[in-house]
């Protein structure tokens, strides 16, 4: 997918792997047990995001903001 957004990200999120999403703003995004497995996550606000049980192998978060997302059961390695 080549234009990202909150609910785009949301209705796809088994399948984000990959994906190039720096600087979205997904913050309150349902993304519980997505596959962000490399994904681009770079700047991204994921403010009050559920993660939870998100695949995010090799995934860049660089400055991305998790304040008050759930990252239980997240895999990050």
């Amino acid at each position: 997918m080549s234009t990202w957004n909150k609910e785009t990200v949301e209705q796809a999120k088994k399948n984000l792997e990959g994906a190039e999403l720096k600087g979205l703003d997904l913050s309150g995004a349902n993304l519980k047990n997505a596959n962000l497995i490399s994904a681009n996550l770079v700047s991204a606000n994921l403010s009050g995001a559920d993660l939870s049980g998100a695949k995010m192998f090799g995934a860049k978060a660089m400055r991305a903001n998790l304040q008050n997302a759930n990252i239980s059961d997240a895999s990050f390695l």
